[in-house]
């Protein structure tokens, strides 16, 4: 079974497949209808079920337009429809979703739940997000700086801020693209040295600073993410500004990177907080360009995880 798990667990050759799938796939729309159905439609007749145990609006647009471009349809199950885990097992509801749909793609909180249903289930998993990783979004990205700067291979990419699930995928496709990454924020929020080991026995330079600035020296893409939580108390918001206020990416730190150099974030952003509105609007932000391409690297992994 062809799942999508996580970038770390997909051989290298088969992300450089996603990837030009994906761009070609974006070409092939150019000038089109946003709603119109692409002249290939892999998905005609098959039944893709979409699990939010976590709420979502990029994700569960970007795969919901992607299933319906390519002619098949989508089933929304949300955490309280489901009740994963609770009652009826992970396991169960994997091979019980089998019998009814053709893929299942599932944004949750615990990497385990993911785990027992991609083990159990007969048909392809995608990870939509947990609580460690974020693989989809990566692909987007990856294609992002692709399509602007050419190949991402033995380029410089930064990190600021924490060291969360978006920062593990990015670790991983370091390792498995070829780039180098640096981490720039407070050291309560490091990325998990079992992310950094990955991409460091692949050959990619993996590095920590502290300072913001010399962190971005010779930077091709410097990559924030939002400081907090929606599931955050306002006492642990308030000490995660104090600790990650230093890694803002303001036009100031952004003049310290490579003239050229992108800026990225997964959005959505808490303008004036981990970014200023000047960087997001200005030259260098291909926020936008990211946000779309989450929409067709998925519908590139779609049809690769059913090969078609």
């Amino acid at each position: 079974m062809t799942h999508f798990l996580d970038i770390h667990k997909t051989d290298p050759a088969d992300l450089r497949v996603i990837i030009d799938a994906a761009a070609t796939m974006k070409q092939a729309r150019h000038g089109r209808p946003k709603g119109a159905l692409d002249d290939e439609q892999p998905l005609s007749g098959r039944m893709v079920a979409m699990i939010f145990e976590k709420p979502s609006t990029r994700t569960r647009v970007s795969f919901d337009v992607g299933v319906r471009q390519m002619g098949g349809q989508t089933m929304v199950l949300s955490g309280s429809d489901m009740q994963l885990g609770h009652g009826e097992t992970i396991a169960d509801t994997a091979r019980v979703l089998s019998r009814y749909v053709d893929m299942i793609m599932i944004r949750t909180f615990d990497e385990s739940v993911l785990s027992e249903m991609a083990e159990y289930a007969d048909v392809p998993v995608i990870n939509g997000l947990t609580d460690r990783t974020h693989p989809c979004q990566i692909m987007a990205d990856v294609m992002t700086y692709e399509e602007h700067r050419g190949p991402i291979t033995g380029k410089k990419v930064v990190w600021a801020g924490d060291g969360n699930n978006v920062c593990a995928s990015l670790l991983h496709a370091a390792g498995q693209f070829g780039f180098d990454l640096t981490f720039t924020g407070p050291a309560q929020l490091d990325p998990e040295d079992e992310f950094v080991g990955l991409a460091r026995s692949k050959g990619s330079s993996i590095v920590i600073e502290r300072d913001a600035f010399k962190a971005v020296e010779g930077a091709d893409l410097v990559v924030a993410d939002t400081w907090v939580s929606m599931h955050d108390a306002q006492s642990a918001r308030e000490r995660r500004h104090n600790m990650l206020r230093p890694y803002q990416v303001n036009e100031s730190l952004m003049s310290a990177a490579k003239p050229d150099a992108l800026f990225m974030h997964c959005l959505p952003a808490h303008r004036e907080e981990e970014v200023t509105s000047k960087v997001m609007d200005g030259p260098q932000s291909v926020i936008f360009d990211e946000a779309e391409n989450r929409l067709h690297a998925q519908k590139a992994i779609m049809r690769w995880c059913l090969d078609v």
